[in-house]
């Protein structure tokens, strides 16, 4: 019995090994028949989103992201652009000229052809020279400055907000024709935005002359008591100021004046006309006037990119959405009539080709600037901007 037992044993062992032997062979012949495939990696398109994204001029930058994000949404649930996804890849430069330019270098060592960018003309001015000599195509929705485009230095620039001759021009015809003010103090931030903004207002005041430029100063960025301008605006016998500058600095500059008594006209740039300067300088932001973009409301571009932020986000949009989203279809949309990322062939669509967007019917001229956009005046009434003019 011993000794059957183990030849039936041995049997089965020996049947097994076999099994498993012919299994082997046969599962080999299978990988040589049919090799696994990998798919093909996806071709993207790289959209590069560059500004303020932390830091106290956030609320500046963080909507371009979403501008950009929403579009990029949109064309890729129809395919794309020429076969590509569109992928948003955003950079902080908290509005710091030396950020700047370490967001513009890490996004041309990503091989992003086109940018949003940046939020704040000294930032842009900064990184503009590095995407100028890797040819990326860059276009900010809120970098003012008139030298950006005026000065032809930047042919790959290009904006879809009209700059601070045009801006400074406009604040100054609103205190001296509408306001009736006599007497007005310029006071800026020194930077490159708001002092350009001062500069071409005080230059409209003293060309029109029915008001006097009484005193023209400027003030340290980030400071925590402006007393000391505040004392020179009081002794200059201003009946308004002039700020050109963010508004960090415009909340202590309005608050401190009227802890001083001094309830005058305050009048100032689209660094100041954003929800945050309202919620910072509280009721001491109650009737002061600010410039920005003008807003189309009856656009139905417009009022479909609100929907989606709102339906995305759950939020309203914030400053220069409108003016991102814009670029955001101006770029891509130059992409896709090109034929490619094309340096040459990109800059040549965004000058002939008109596109639908939230702040009208656009092109760029020459200079990069967008035909037909322009400013509005605003004030602050029941903790809102409201338009005035």
């Amino acid at each position: 019995m011993k000794s059957k037992w183990i030849m039936t044993v041995l049997g089965v062992a020996l049947a097994g090994m076999l099994a498993v032997g012919c299994g082997g062979e046969k599962k080999e012949e299978t990988k040589a028949e049919a090799p696994k495939q990998e798919a093909p990696a996806a071709k993207k398109l790289v959209l590069g989103v560059a500004g303020a994204q932390s830091g106290d001029l956030a609320s500046y930058g963080l909507p371009s992201v979403n501008a950009a994000k929403l579009v990029a949404k949109e064309l890729n649930a129809k395919g794309g652009v020429n076969g590509m996804m569109v992928e948003v890849l955003p950079m902080d430069d908290q509005c710091k000229p030396e950020l700047a330019t370490n967001a513009a270098t890490k996004l041309v060592s990503e091989k992003v052809s086109i940018v949003i960018g940046h939020i704040c003309s000294g930032a842009t001015k900064a990184a503009l020279p590095i995407y100028k000599d890797a040819k990326v195509v860059v276009m900010s929705p809120s970098a003012t400055s008139t030298e950006l485009t005026q000065s032809g230095n930047y042919p790959n620039f290009f904006r879809t907000i009209s700059y601070d001759l045009i801006q400074g021009n406009a604040a100054a015809g609103f205190a001296t024709a509408e306001l009736k003010v006599k007497k007005i103090a310029v006071i800026h931030d020194k930077g490159d935005y708001g002092k350009g903004f001062a500069e071409s207002a005080k230059k409209a005041i003293e060309d029109g002359k029915v008001a006097k430029v009484v005193l023209f100063e400027g003030i340290t960025p980030g400071g925590v008591d402006y007393s000391a301008v505040i004392q020179k605006i009081k002794a200059a016998g201003a009946d308004c100021v002039l700020f050109g500058g963010y508004h960090p600095e415009a909340s202590k500059i309005v608050t401190q004046m009227h802890k001083k008594g001094m309830k005058i006209a305050f009048v100032s740039d689209d660094g100041v006309k954003d929800d945050t300067f309202i919620k910072t300088a509280g009721p001491d932001a109650e009737g002061v006037y600010a410039t920005g973009p003008q807003i189309l409301a009856d656009n139905e571009v417009f009022k479909k990119a609100l929907a989606d932020h709102q339906k995305e986000f759950g939020s309203e949009p914030g400053a220069f959405y409108s003016q991102a989203y814009a670029a955001a279809q101006a770029l891509l949309n130059a992409v896709a009539k090109a034929g490619s990322t094309d340096y040459d062939k990109v800059v040549a669509a965004l000058r002939s080709e008109y596109i639908e967007t939230p702040v009208g019917k656009i092109k760029f001229d020459a200079k990069g600037d967008a035909e037909g956009v322009s400013f509005s005046v605003y004030q602050v009434k029941d903790g809102k901007y409201v338009l005035v003019k």
